[in-house]
């Protein structure tokens, strides 16, 4: 039963997702210690974050930055265990100077004039940044996101960028339309990337919504939000 406070929910809405993901991974050949599960803490309080730390979270996704630092920064002073922070919204250019104080990895990263900015913030790290490319799986250019066709000379520019490490690719299948369609897109995309950086083989993908046929997609990164913190706090 919960306590008051709703640990106890928390925590088995937390064990029930990595069980899923442990049989998700097994129907698709897979281990599931190849995968990321980032909790996406956004929209809920700092404790929420620390109270995932003690259960053995250790991935935490964010997407807007001035709710994010704050978090980061608490949970740094707070806690003797420290999360790897993972930037997944789209992130405005003059917000990436506060984000690298904390951002493990950029998943969002969507244009040229994002790329341009990240590769002059991480010009001097000793440790480059990960990266993930977000793809626009639409026919609207105007969303966010790099179109397929334009996928091959955006990753070329990334790879040139010394303070950047290219992990892979990025995206968000639509859930009215099939899945499989988008799915297949992004594996289709992971492995366009890889012919040009065999080590850019990560796909950051799946949700609480469909995170589990993400896997027999190749998915390594999962973004899992609301099945494990259940309703957002607005």
């Amino acid at each position: 039963m919960a306590g008051e406070n709703g640990d106890a929910s928390l925590a088995e809405r937390y064990h029930q997702v990595l069980h899923r993901v442990e049989v998700a991974a097994s129907d698709a050949g897979r281990s599931a210690s190849e995968l990321t599960v980032i909790v996406v803490t956004k929209n809920h309080p700092t404790k929420l974050a620390l109270d995932l730390l003690e259960l053995g979270a250790r991935d935490f996704g964010e997407n807007r930055d001035q709710e994010a630092a704050p978090k980061a920064l608490e949970i740094a002073e707070s806690s003797s265990v420290q999360p790897r922070w993972h930037f997944i919204g789209q992130l405005q250019t003059n917000k990436v100077k506060s984000v690298l104080n904390y951002a493990s990895s950029i998943h969002s990263l969507d244009r040229q004039s994002l790329l341009d900015t990240l590769a002059k913030g991480t010009a001097s790290r000793e440790v480059p940044l990960d990266v993930f490319i977000q793809l626009n799986l639409t026919d609207d250019p105007e969303r966010g996101g790099i179109q397929v066709g334009d996928l091959q000379a955006f990753a070329e520019n990334v790879l040139r960028q010394s303070g950047l490490n290219l992990m892979g690719v990025m995206g968000v299948a639509a859930l009215d339309h099939q899945l499989e369609r988008d799915f297949s897109i992004i594996r289709s995309a992971s492995e366009q990337i890889q012919k040009l950086a065999p080590n850019a083989r990560f796909i950051s993908a799946g949700m609480s919504e469909d995170f589990e046929a993400a896997i027999t997609f190749g998915a390594t990164h999962l973004r899992i939000g609301s099945a494990i913190t259940g309703k957002r706090q607005y």
